[in-house]
């Protein structure tokens, strides 16, 4: 496939992003089948901070009932000023470590393919900003779409045999998502006994010195035991 110019118009670089954007989405084998493999850093990179940004705010809407506006308000401006610096990074990091992978499947293509692919495979990132949400469901399903992206991307970029991408990249999202449940659930069970430690002490400043005391002593206990389980 032919390189297109970079686009420098404000108007112009958005209709690409948002066709790129639509084309991973709709079709992704098709996208990475047509992937220009040169044309440097720039456009993929301005793409994935797009995309982190996009990722960023729908994040920031949808917690917005669970913050005062102040709070929103400084959520929001994290969200502009760091989640854009943290994107590119994760962009370079994760094109490092699927260029690992990929060599070691047989592909010779570069570095700077690896990134174009990582880079444009986070076009489903605001989408799965949403899907994570839902508890433990919604990360599982956002992994498994990425799976599938990373698939296409080495089938139709890389030459990898569809069967061989898809345990590689299977496994690898088993992996995470086995993780992310654990995670959650851990976080989920020790917000609910915190809570439940809390309402016993809700009432302390009214209790006498002996059952203050009393009361303090069982919540220490109370916590040493969930940590005694972990």
């Amino acid at each position: 496939m032919e390189e297109k110019k970079p686009a420098t118009d404000p108007k112009a670089m958005l209709v690409s992003i948002m066709g790129i954007f639509q084309g991973v989405i709709s079709a992704p084998a098709s996208f990475y089948r047509q992937m220009p493999i040169s044309g440097g850093y720039a456009d993929p990179l301005i793409f994935a901070v797009v995309m982190g940004v996009a990722a960023g705010i729908v994040r920031v809407v949808l917690s917005l009932l669970g913050f005062s506006l102040a709070k929103f308000f400084m959520l929001f401006l994290t969200t502009v000023i760091i989640t854009p610096i943290l994107t590119g990074l994760f962009a370079f990091v994760a094109a490092a470590i699927l260029f690992v992978i990929w060599q070691l499947l047989g592909s010779r293509q570069s570095y700077e393919v690896s990134f174009r692919c990582a880079a444009y495979a986070l076009a489903i990132t605001p989408v799965t900003a949403v899907l994570n949400f839902i508890p433990y469901l919604g990360v599982v399903a956002g992994l498994a779409w990425m799976a599938y992206i990373l698939v296409c991307a080495s089938v139709e970029v890389h030459g990898t045999e569809p069967k061989i991408a898809w345990i590689v990249f299977g496994a690898i999202c088993a992996i995470l998502a086995l993780g992310s449940v654990s995670m959650q659930h851990t976080a989920r069970s020790f917000q609910h006994r915190m809570e439940s430690m809390g309402k016993g002490l809700g009432d302390i400043q009214k209790m006498k010195p002996e059952e203050a005391g009393k009361a303090v002593g069982e919540f220490m206990k109370g916590m040493q035991k969930g940590m005694d389980k972990k």
